[in-house]
């Protein structure tokens, strides 16, 4: 056990007293940790009193590393708090400040960790313990001093909603400058092999990281999160123009608030030790920026878990090995929350093997995440942890409601049928429109269709859009200047990651080791549902007049493209009076077109039936080769059937031409 140190045993051989006090203490916590599977048994070994500074400091381990609290005599409302990073007993002037003024000071060895991911988990942890157990305020103010650096800036790098601000004292903020030397400095080439333990580098690894605190610093700045660095110029340890420069100058690029203060008094023969001038001001920097408290709104009343995950952390636990994908549009395909979804399950278990497939395609919605799951995503493989996004493009491309019901119970069913261990998580992204729903006392179609679907096939949903609303309204940010429109700015991003992190700890949290459980799949709700959507190729038409196959399209104006729709086979023709026929297996088909400005008209038959007509020109063909999925036949009886299609003379008054491109016949056996 690791909270036994050396010390213990020496005592607990010479005095049984003390063994048997000992023993029924860890008796105890087990016991309890079993029980109620709160925060680790060593967080419950408080605790030892001393006195810091004049205020009283509390001593434990937690997670088998040395933490402590230092109290204030009289705790401000809400219990603030300053979050020392490293060397909790060097320049303590202003923390002292910052205690006589109400705030608690807490601190817990991370020893030679370096800011890693696995010190970021031991920091989500200790964060978890002091906000749930001891009530902390939600938003720390982040100090670091030299090394230090690196935990802080990782921390609110991953957790920029969690801070109030960050104070930071010679700081180091690239691992290539320090340990490293790689430039002007110093380094440490004893912490530079250090370092390759706790990163898990090579050397060639650790020269190609990009992700030090001087990179990605968009978020925070999005954030508002106001910095503060205290220097000497002439630092020969962390040179000024390889850390603090850097970072000044990236923060500044994104609109961040940070300032720089150099020191010129009591330095030592190196630069980096110096006397801290009127420690009162950065007291109130941090106090300022600090108090009043914000209040936010828990993510918890956003996640829906209608269903069990155990599943996933079984595979994850047990197993040791997870495949996750990711199906929806451009906020998907988008940098942002499926990245950091991944970067924090490679985290959180750095011991499993993880595959991800990113199946985001700009535009598209539920009816064509129906037909192209099967290709998009099951063909890769077994997939464990299912994610799946389509409320916003449903609303933007007008599709309609039974369309919706068809395709999403469909993909359900799907996925459930190909794998019926897999865990399904639906989301439901904010939108202008949904945004004003939900303000008007009404819930939008397309996530009350999330939310009965998940809620009937036991799934997990998560109301993004509610969320987004809910702390508009709590006046946590707006719309127009922080979340900027519907696919968010990284701010935006950062709070769906937020929510789905707390649907995955949550989860993590209540998974008890148990065997896989097999989904039962209970009655259809909608007979016609897209539950067998796959894609047939081009060349599968028939009957070809004027119609032909362009093995490698690519367009020839200045419109833009989408990826995955350019440079593949496109059954293609402008002309009015050109056809084909395609027959298929199923009871429903359909064309998934690239909608451009020259985009026509079309009239369609399903088994010689009546025509009907269609306009292949949409709202955004204008500039855009638009990825555009059509069902043109739908609820037939099982068995095959021939669609017929024509372009007429007729064609969109918006329109430059009368084009039909075909990059995928759509069918649903």
């Amino acid at each position: 056990m690791k909270g036994l140190t050396l010390t213990h045993v020496s005592l607990l051989t010479s005095h049984d007293s003390l063994f048997t006090i000992y023993m029924r203490k860890i008796i105890t916590n087990i016991l309890f940790l079993c029980l109620f599977g709160c925060s680790s048994l060593f967080a419950q070994q408080e605790n030892k009193q001393s006195t810091w500074h004049g205020f009283v400091m509390h001593s434990f381990v937690f997670e088998g590393r040395q933490a402590r609290i230092v109290a204030p005599q009289q705790a401000l409302p809400g219990n603030p708090w300053v979050w020392r990073a490293y060397f909790p007993d060097w320049h303590t002037d202003m923390d002292s400040i910052l205690l006589s003024r109400g705030f608690h000071i807490a601190y817990i060895d991370c020893g030679d960790m370096f800011g890693s991911a696995e010190a970021m988990q031991v920091w989500e942890k200790f964060y978890d313990y002091l906000i749930r157990e001891k009530k902390f305020a939600e938003k720390p103010a982040l100090e670091g001093v030299s090394r230090g650096g690196l935990y802080v800036y990782a921390w609110a790098k991953r957790n920029p909603a969690k801070v109030s601000c960050i104070y930071a004292e010679a700081p180091v903020l690239d691992i290539k400058s320090w340990p490293g030397g790689k430039g002007k400095g110093r380094g440490s080439n004893a912490d530079w092999k250090k370092l390759f333990k706790a990163y898990h580098f090579t050397e060639a690894a650790a020269m190609a990281f990009a992700d030090n605190p001087v990179d990605h610093l968009e978020t925070l700045a999005a954030f508002k999160v106001p910095v503060v660095h205290v220097v000497c110029r002439r630092d020969s340890i962390v040179p000024l123009a390889e850390n603090t420069a850097v970072l000044e100058a990236n923060y500044k690029k994104y609109g961040g608030d940070i300032r720089v203060d150099y020191m010129t008094e009591g330095v030592n023969d190196v630069g980096h030790h110096f006397t801290i001038k009127n420690p009162e001001q950065y007291a109130d920097f941090i106090f300022n920026h600090t108090i009043p408290l914000s209040k936010t709104l828990s993510n918890e009343k956003f996640v829906h878990s209608y269903g069990s995950m155990n599943n996933t952390f079984y595979q994850v636990k047990e197993k040791k090995e997870l495949t996750v994908a990711f199906l929806g549009g451009s906020i998907t395909q988008n940098p942002g929350w499926k990245d950091k979804t991944a970067q924090y399950l490679q985290e959180a278990y750095p011991q499993t093997k993880f595959h991800f497939i990113y199946a985001g395609i700009a535009s598209l919605g539920s009816v064509p995440h129906a037909f192209r799951l099967q290709a998009d995503v099951l063909s890769k493989g077994k997939v464990d942890l299912l994610f799946v996004e389509a409320a916003v493009n449903d609303l933007a491309n007008k599709t309609p409601a039974a369309q919706q019901q068809k395709a999403m119970e469909g993909i359900i069913r799907h996925a459930l049928t190909a794998n019926p261990y897999m865990n399904i998580i639906l989301m439901a992204f904010a939108d202008e429109d949904k945004i004003r729903d939900y303000r008007n006392g009404k819930a939008p179609a397309e996530v009350a269709l999330h939310d009965q679907l998940a809620k009937y096939y036991k799934l997990s949903f998560l109301n993004l859009a509610q969320e987004v609303q809910q702390r508009i309204a709590n006046k946590e940010f707006t719309w127009k200047d922080d979340f900027k429109d519907l696919h968010p700015s990284p701010f935006g991003q950062e709070i769906y990651f937020q929510t789905i992190k707390t649907l995955l700890k949550n989860a993590a949290g209540q998974y008890r080791n148990e065997s896989l459980v097999k989904s039962i799949l209970p009655a259809v709700q909608n007979k016609g549902y897209y539950g067998s959507g796959r894609y047939v190729s081009v060349d599968k038409a028939t009957a070809l007049k004027g119609f032909s196959v362009t093995p490698n399209w690519q367009p020839n104006d200045k419109a833009e493209t989408r990826a995955r729709f350019v440079h593949v086979p496109v059954l293609e023709a402008n002309q009015p009076g050109a056809s084909f026929s395609f027959t298929f297996t199923g009871n429903a088909a359909g064309i998934a077109i690239v909608a451009g400005p020259d985009a026509g008209m079309i009239k369609y038959s399903v088994d010689g039936k009546p025509d009907k007509v269609m306009d292949l020109y949409t709202q955004w063909s204008g500039g855009l080769h638009l990825p555009w999925y059509l069902v043109l036949a739908d609820g037939l009886p099982k068995g095959k059937h021939i669609l017929k299609v024509q372009i007429t003379a007729q064609k969109n008054k918006d329109s430059k031409g009368n084009a039909c491109r075909i990059v995928y016949f759509l069918a649903n056996e």
